[in-house]
């Protein structure tokens, strides 16, 4: 498995291609994320944890966050396969290794926002 958390070639593309919209590009990925990890944790339906399993997987490859996505691969997998058992620790990996990439996007929106010029 990669244990890659944050591709630093594809965040210097999407930085490259969105300019000034980086920094709300990263905050849409970390706010849509958060709220696919609340899903994971509450959702007990196979149908369900595959559908966000997937939503999140693609979001998480377009950003550049490959560890994340290849686990929200595997949940996906599990999933349509309906084996359940264990997928708890599998979620609990996955709110891990977000955990990780949060504080990564985190810090790479404080390096690249657009400065803020006080009105005087």
């Amino acid at each position: 498995m990669s244990e890659i958390h944050m591709d630093p070639k594809v965040v210097s593309a999407l930085r490259d291609v969105m300019e000034g919209g980086f920094a709300d590009l990263l905050d849409t990925f970390l706010s849509d994320s958060e709220e696919r990890i609340g899903q994971l944790h509450s959702t007990r339906e196979a149908g369900d944890l595959t559908l966000v399993a997937h939503s999140f997987k693609g979001s998480s490859s377009n950003m550049g966050a490959i560890r994340l996505a290849h686990l929200c691969g595997l949940l996906e997998e599990r999933a349509q396969k309906k084996q359940l058992a264990g997928i708890q620790e599998l979620v609990i990996k996955i709110d891990d290794e977000y955990q990780m990439v949060r504080r990564l996007y985190r810090a790479e929106r404080q390096r690249y926002a657009p400065p803020h010029f006080a009105a005087g």
